[in-house]
């Protein structure tokens, strides 16, 4: 096989593996606009464990961080026994632990995310200027080994939550929510 043949078939073959895949003929702006954000199929529905056996490790720090397709927020906890639990929902109003009493939070939509541990940190707020989905974040209280943050944002987008697992065997629940459906 020629040279100048074998770089045009490897150059076709790697084309047409990157080429985006459209099963039911090619995509049209009408569809294009339908199709998700950045690929996301989280959805809104709430996000939620229980575990049978707590996390004993206590909330010790709460972080934000903007990515091309999602604002996330980040709970790290610190070592412990048992199993990290949490509860990530939309809510109408986010209410206090204990009281049920509801706290503001500034957005369009509000998340109430629980974690089933305790906290060391005190009540806090922090506004979230100039990012695309988070506007507001209040770490609303500890009760009873439970920890309630409301997350003010934009919209009732699509998020996720998750556990992972640090090297110090420290634990880190992770919230995302898209920036657009």
């Amino acid at each position: 096989m020629h040279t100048v043949t074998r770089r045009i078939l490897v150059a076709a073959c790697a084309a047409a593996l990157t080429a985006p895949v459209a099963s039911a003929g090619t995509i049209t702006p009408a569809t294009a606009s339908t199709a998700p954000s950045c690929g996301i199929t989280w959805g809104s529905g709430a996000k939620a464990t229980s575990p049978t056996q707590l996390w004993t490790g206590a909330v010790t720090a709460v972080l934000a961080g903007r990515h091309a397709c999602y604002d996330r927020l980040v709970i790290d906890l610190a070592r412990g026994r048992g199993t990290l639990g949490y509860d990530v929902r939309y809510v109408g109003a986010v209410t206090a632990p204990g009281s049920g009493l509801p706290v503001p939070v500034s957005g369009g939509a509000r998340i109430q995310v629980t974690v089933d541990a305790p906290s060391v940190l005190g009540r806090t707020t922090t506004t979230f200027s100039g990012w695309t989905t988070f506007r507001q974040l209040r770490g609303v209280g500890s009760f009873e080994g439970y920890t309630d943050y409301g997350l003010g944002v934009r919209a009732r987008l699509p998020m996720r939550a998750f556990v992972l697992t640090d090297a110090d065997g420290g634990r880190r629940l992770v919230v995302d929510v898209a920036h657009r459906w």
